[in-house]
């Protein structure tokens, strides 16, 4: 008798756990509510829909751990990676994508597997048979939330996640904004050109500084306490730490010259960055934001160069749910108290998507060899996916667990490779090699197609 894994959630997390476990011959079958539930964020009934942002980050496998996770993903066959290769945009050193051709591909090639099939029934209780993967993502629904804290006996932790706004190209001031990537990064010209650049002197950035911290913000309900992803904060909460904070983040001015003024530097510049194959959005890089819609008009308005924007996304806010998953979950990605449920992506505790995907991939690869009784070692810690699995079940500090970027802080130290900012290069390139060995090694191990 065949038996099926069931994935509960389309997104990153899902759309590759299903990828890897049909690719190894299992029946799958993902449960993904939208669009008959809506959210908050997403706009689509799509799998692998990208609301916060078009961008995987850095593509460097060699300086960069997510870079390494996006090497070790195309190893191991990743169809996010795949689609993304295939949608890719100009964005300098960074895999930047067409979102929407994106998920419609990811939508695509799942739905055309024979192995693949979904349901848009929304789940509300965790099942008490079978083999689940859940992979929920951040906007796990509040009845599937509340199934999750009971079973935990503990409250999900939660955070606030803000999303970006995003603006019609043709709406931008080009006599003022000019294009650029940060040091001319990019091995074309189309690339080392990707980013929009908005420059502003001194007073315009204490205006806009001033306009930000007086803007009316999005009220929380009541009972709930906000906390921020350092990696994902809205804008007016990094003005409010400090007023030159967002001038040496998201807004500053390096590595970059005004083709208008190439003798007169800027004291801040705000990047935008291509949103779609056809180069008619642009996001704002870093400008994710809890201020109110009028508000956020008026405010952005005031960016030279954006000062006739018209935008195709307002930015905004939404709860953040994650597991303590170092108390939660075993090794293997198993909720302890019911090891017939896997949990996969931002769930689990990791920020981001190619983070998402890559633990999707893991635990559909675990369950394929649980279902199958297939031998499967355990992944390396020393890779990017074993770095990430070891944290989040384990690793990190569960009083304080926060979600977590892939970064080479989570990698075991390397004998004989010395600290030190001299060092840095040398040393992130001994963390990658050290990590692909180990990865192509684990892979070949596995009686499941890489």
């Amino acid at each position: 008798m065949t038996q099926t894994l069931h994935i509960v959630g389309g997104g990153m997390a899902g759309s590759e756990a299903a990828w890897q476990a049909a690719q190894a011959g299992l029946k799958v079958v993902i449960h993904e509510m939208r669009p008959s539930v809506e959210t908050f964020a997403h706009r689509t009934g799509k799998l692998a829909e990208m609301v916060c942002s078009n961008s995987f980050r850095s593509d460097d496998d060699e300086q960069n751990a997510v870079g390494l996770l996006h090497w070790e993903m195309r190893r191991a066959g990743g169809i996010v990676m795949a689609m993304a290769a295939q949608h890719r945009l100009p964005a300098g050193g960074a895999l930047a994508v067409d979102r929407e051709a994106f998920s419609q591909a990811v939508t695509d090639a799942l739905m055309a597997h024979p192995n693949i099939s979904r349901s848009d029934a929304e789940i509300t209780a965790l099942p008490d048979s079978g083999h689940w993967i859940i992979a929920t993502g951040p906007l796990t629904s509040d009845a599937l939330g509340q199934a999750i804290a009971a079973e935990t006996g503990t409250d999900a932790l939660a955070f606030f996640d803000a999303i970006a706004p995003i603006v019609h190209a043709d709406s931008i001031d080009m006599d003022t904004a000019w294009l650029q990537s940060r040091y001319d990064k990019g091995e074309t010209e189309e690339e080392q050109r990707a980013y929009v650049n908005c420059p502003m002197t001194k007073p315009e950035y204490e205006a806009f500084i001033d306009a930000l911290l007086a803007a009316e913000k999005a009220e929380f309900h009541e009972g709930e306490t906000a906390g921020y992803f350092d990696g994902c904060l809205p804008i007016e909460v990094m003005a409010e730490r400090g007023r030159e904070t967002l001038r040496h983040g998201p807004m500053k001015p390096i590595g970059l010259t005004n083709a208008h003024k190439p003798d007169d530097k800027p004291y801040a510049v705000v990047q935008l960055r291509r949103d779609n194959a056809l180069g008619t959005l642009f996001n704002i890089v870093g400008f994710q934001t809890k201020m109110k819609y009028g508000a956020q008009t008026e405010v952005l308005r005031m960016i030279p160069g954006l000062q006739n924007a018209r935008f195709a996304r307002l930015g905004g806010i939404h709860r953040n749910t994650f597991l303590n998953s170092p108390t939660l979950l075993d090794n293997q990605m198993r909720l302890r108290s019911k090891p017939h449920l896997r949990f996969a992506g931002q769930i689990t505790g990791v920020e981001g998507y190619v983070e998402s995907a890559a633990m999707g991939l893991a635990a559909g690869r675990m369950a394929v060899a649980e279902i199958l009784g297939r031998p499967l070692p355990v992944i390396p810690q020393d890779t990017a996916h074993g770095a990430l699995i070891h944290h989040i079940t384990g690793g990190a500090e569960a009083k304080s667990f926060q979600p977590m970027n892939v970064n080479f802080g989570l990698f075991r130290p390397l004998e004989g490779i010395k600290g030190g900012r001299r060092g840095r290069k040398d040393r992130y390139k001994a963390y990658t090699d050290r990590a692909k060995a180990d990865w192509e090694t684990w892979l070949a191990a596995q009686e499941v197609p890489a």
